[in-house]
């Protein structure tokens, strides 16, 4: 069953040894995915692949097998051909009624609405605030000004959605692309300066002073041992993704690959959060609801010691950082985002916050007014080589 998707994986490079498929074949005959193909999808993943930097070409591979299997919420060509639009259109952006949109909605209500516009919808729309379409207040479609709702294809005006629509979303966590990572590996090597400053036991034999000692002593041997050259370094990094992060997703990449091929830190933890850190980090980059840790798992599992990179653009609302409901994904717990990115910032003695996109002036656009807050909480710096050195520079410092 199944054994041309067997081998449609194998191709795309996945290592998926007979034990695991037999355990999927289990699966499937003991009717754990229900019939339903979404769950045909999450119950492979979860079985076949053993690391989320081959999710993408796991997406690749059930996407090529499963090609002429529509899903509910798959996009007629037309309705592409509509929004295919090089510019965002000129409309009245003070018009309130334009952007009545209830942001408070639900997933699948969003959802249900889309579908039937799909349903119903038979011309180009655009500038509306109903049909699926481009520009003005329409929660579907693209360059439109609500942030809520689904965009399609091109970038969104306000840049936040809760679902982008035909992206590959593990695309940048991949680590068998050829990139030009080097000059970020060159910078994270400079963390292992921080090893030689540890007040650890001289236990590793210096066998250039043993020789040396010896000789000055007559040729009696004198042993002389040095501090141990052991990868001390222990970092946890926070990437944000999705919304205003796809722009940059070949820099997180970059960044990523560097420091999971860096052979130099004795241990690295990477998490994923969406706009801000609220009490729950996410397990993986899709950033599923209920695939997370709490904050408080974070604090209690990884010591003071670790050193911690953010990376994210600090670009949203005001209310998403400093309202205690501003987590429109997942629950605060009692704290605004910018009180847990307190206790954070406190919990660790040395934390950056690399951002793609970081204004050195202040107050130049409202949504600037969240990168300010958090710019003045952490340490924040530009995501660049340059960027990263200076980073570096900090993390090093004994104080």
């Amino acid at each position: 069953m199944f054994i041309d998707f067997f081998y449609t994986l194998k191709a795309k490079g996945l290592d998926i040894s007979m034990t695991e498929w037999l355990t999927f074949m289990e699966a499937l005959d003991k009717g754990l995915v229900d019939s339903n193909f979404s769950q045909f999808y999450y119950v492979s993943r979860m079985i076949l692949v053993k690391s989320e930097s081959d999710y993408d070409k796991f997406d690749m591979a059930f996407m090529e097998y499963f090609k002429n299997i529509q899903s509910e919420d798959a996009i007629p060509q037309q309705l592409k051909d509509w929004l295919d639009k090089g510019e965002e259109m000129e409309v009245d952006h003070q018009n309130a009624e334009m952007y009545a949109f209830n942001q408070q909605k639900n997933a699948a209500e969003v959802k249900r609405m889309f579908r039937e516009r799909l349903m119903e919808q038979n011309s180009e729309h655009n500038g509306g605030n109903h049909w699926i379409g481009t520009s003005g207040g329409s929660a579907f479609g693209h360059h439109g000004r609500n942030v809520g709702g689904i965009r399609i294809g091109e970038q969104g005006g306000m840049q936040s959605a809760f679902q982008v629509m035909s992206e590959r979303k593990y695309e940048d966590f991949r680590n068998d692309r050829v990139l030009n990572m080097r000059q970020y590996q060159v910078a994270f090597r400079r963390l292992r300066q921080y090893s030689s400053r540890l007040d650890v036991p001289k236990t590793e034999l210096d066998i250039d002073k043993t020789i040396d000692k010896t000789c000055n002593n007559g040729g009696y041997l004198q042993l002389e041992f040095d501090r141990p050259r052991k990868n001390t370094v222990k970092l946890l990094l926070l990437f944000d993704c999705g919304g205003t992060m796809i722009p940059f997703m070949n820099l997180c990449n970059e960044l990523f690959q560097a420091v999971h091929k860096a052979n130099h830190f004795k241990d690295v933890q990477t998490y994923y959060f969406h706009n801000c850190i609220y009490s729950k980090v996410y397990k993986t980059a899709e950033c599923e609801l209920g695939d997370w840790v709490d904050l408080d798992y974070l604090f209690k599992h990884y010591d003071k010691d670790y050193k911690v990179i953010i990376v994210g653009d600090a670009q949203m609302a005001p209310e998403e950082l400093f309202d205690k409901n501003g987590n429109y994904k997942g629950p605060n717990d009692g704290l605004s985002g910018y009180e847990w990115c307190q206790l954070l910032n406190s919990k660790y003695k040395k934390c950056v916050w690399m951002n793609p996109r970081y204004h050195a002036q202040r107050g130049m656009v409202t949504w600037m007014e969240s990168e300010d807050a958090l710019s003045e909480l952490f340490h924040m710096y530009t995501l660049s080589v340059d960027g990263l050195k200076e980073a570096i520079t900090y993390l090093l410092k004994s104080k």
